[in-house]
């Protein structure tokens, strides 16, 4: 599946979605196909995701560091090693049979193999990865923007979601406001080398204006969808918010 070099002005028109003051709870994903709660804490919801949106209205980018602020040691948490046969075979053959699918609503459905990740532009990065239990680190991450291969796979008008699962059963979802930002990466390089099994390899997502548990690590799809049904994510379960800006 090859990847068209930009996106149209109508992704990040539906990403934007209405920002003006008069339409600032109005034109919010939240309200408008996306997850969220009832009662004060959906009103409380919707009012914190459309005031970030308004006030990141202009998609500006997270502060990014030099290298030497990096990070001398970056946790790993959760799953660090998937039990699941078929990705196990995968990490001991280099990933050389690895395949992520992207459909849903796409103009041209189809699968990317690791080696043609690594061929599209790419973009490093190095940002500061806030957790939500706490802690924080500073690391270098390397790969595709998510917005190039949505532009490669054609996204339909009507799609206005992007949900991702793993090889680990998580899975969550974005709205195309962050799903097309340029810092939104699908990562297969930490600090200069290939990335590491357990930080997710090898692809894992960066969203790095939201808390750290929406940056899926052993990405095993991608949906383009219209609407998100439920609470949108698996972690909501959990008592997880779905946005988790910062």
């Amino acid at each position: 599946m090859r990847a068209r070099p930009h996106l149209s002005r109508r992704g990040l028109i539906l990403g934007g979605s209405a920002l003006g003051a008069g339409s600032l709870l109005g034109g919010c994903d939240i309200l408008d196909g996306g997850p969220g709660r009832g009662g004060l804490y959906g009103l409380s919801d919707t009012l914190t995701f459309a005031t970030q949106r308004f006030l990141l209205r202009d998609q500006p980018l997270v502060r990014e560091f030099g290298p030497e602020a990096i990070s001398a040691v970056f946790p790993t948490i959760n799953t660090t090693d998937p039990d699941d046969p078929a990705y196990r075979r995968s990490r001991d053959q280099g990933f050389a049979d690895w395949r992520l699918p992207v459909g849903g609503l796409v103009e041209r459905p189809g699968t990317l193999s690791l080696a043609e990740l690594k061929a599209m532009p790419r973009r490093t990065q190095i940002t500061l990865h806030s957790c939500e239990q706490g802690w924080s680190a500073i690391g270098a991450w390397t790969g595709v923007p998510l917005a190039h291969v949505l532009a490669g796979a054609g996204l339909k008008p009507e799609a206005r979601f992007v949900v991702i699962r793993s090889v680990d059963g998580w899975w969550d979802s974005y709205d195309l406001f962050d799903a097309l930002h340029p810092q939104t990466i699908l990562a297969y390089g930490f600090n200069g080398n290939d990335l590491p099994v357990a930080h997710g390899a090898p692809v894992r997502l960066r969203v790095e204006r939201q808390l750290g548990y929406k940056s899926l690590k052993y990405l095993s799809s991608i949906e383009a969808v219209a609407r998100v049904e439920g609470a949108g994510s698996m972690v909501a379960g959990l008592g997880f918010s779905w946005y988790a800006g910062i």
